[in-house]
């Protein structure tokens, strides 16, 4: 190899002592002996060679570039989520072509198109739309939206994370719950957050009350109704769930300025697990979700895609954030 210059394919066969076919075979992820594969890999990580990725798509057809659709990445869980997938794609010899919708379905479907025009393999996509075509020869997964037979979702276990959020509020001597929801109007995996808390009273025989509103509401409506259940400095509730961990910060703020004492007179669990910047703790007990467990699986899926199921829901834990009494 000549000082200076790249290392080429060429170079890498020479330094492993093998055929140059046998070294596109490796870089091209065509089955060749384990031990000429490891002589290549060794070659190449020695000779510091990089994949000529566009070269490689046209020999392959494949661009090597997944796009993702995300509504924002303002929501910390949206922007963890995106995080954990393009670090998998890159694990994988895989770019990332991010999009972001803000929640505009015109946006989501005008982003489906144009990665369907620049020829990606593949979409991942958190959609907000009600009525998203996806084209057939394009390999989809979705998160926590389910589509069809033939699209995989990926979400957390959110029934079975509503069930544990009630669970835990009862394990810690509440006896009066609350739950607030708020979301989109299309259903979706997120959505059975609150059926899962509401089977977990009823199961109990633990009174409840559930309030519900639309992303394009305020959420005034739960302070106000949080204002007129408390009575004499004390709230009605002992325990409330979130379906977000936002949320549940603001209603902690909320019943804070109001005298109600976190988590001494009103425990508050949220979803999602989210983690503050600064002090790497979760910023309310909360609902885990498994975020790098959910990339791995979206993309090994969409890569892998045959027979995959329609739906692949992971566990979900909790946490203590200082909102609950440990």
């Amino acid at each position: 190899m000549q000082s200076g210059n790249a290392p080429t394919m060429k170079d890498v066969a020479r330094e492993a002592g093998v055929s140059l076919g046998t070294v596109s075979k490796v870089i091209n992820d065509i089955p060749v002996g384990e031990p000429y594969r490891k002589k290549v890999e060794a070659a190449a990580k020695k000779l510091g060679y990089q994949v000529n990725n566009y070269a490689r798509g046209l020999k392959t057809n494949k661009t090597y570039c997944i796009a993702l659709v995300m509504p924002s990445l303002r929501h910390p869980f949206f922007a963890m989520l995106t995080d954990e997938l393009t670090s998998c794609l890159m694990r994988y010899g895989y770019r990332s072509l991010l999009m972001i919708t803000n929640y505009d379905s015109t946006a989501e479907k005008h982003c489906f198109m144009l990665a369907q025009q620049n020829k990606i393999d593949g979409i991942i996509a958190l959609s907000y739309s009600p009525d998203l075509e996806v084209d057939d020869s394009v390999p989809v997964v979705t998160i926590d939206r389910h589509f069809s037979a033939g699209i995989p979702c990926v979400s957390s276990d959110n029934y079975r994370g509503g069930e544990l959020a009630a669970q835990k509020l009862m394990e810690l001597g509440c006896k009066n719950l609350l739950l607030f929801r708020i979301g989109p109007d299309i259903y979706g995996e997120v959505e059975k957050r609150g059926p899962g808390f509401e089977s977990a009273c009823r199961m109990a025989k633990v009174p409840y009350q559930s309030l519900f509103l639309s992303d394009d509401d305020t959420e005034a409506p739960f302070f106000q109704f949080l204002e007129e259940h408390i009575q004499d400095g004390k709230l009605e509730f002992d325990g409330i769930f979130c379906n977000s961990d936002g949320l549940a910060v603001r209603v902690c703020e909320f019943l804070r300025k109001q005298g109600i004492r976190i988590p001494e007179d009103v425990q508050i669990i949220g979803y999602d697990g989210i983690i503050d910047f600064a002090t790497r703790r979760y910023i309310c007990s909360t609902i885990v979700q498994p975020v790098a467990e959910m990339a791995e699986t979206a993309v090994r899926f969409l890569l892998n895609g045959d027979n995959a199921p329609a739906n692949i829901s992971l566990p979900v834990r909790f946490a203590s954030g200082g909102t609950t009494r440990e």
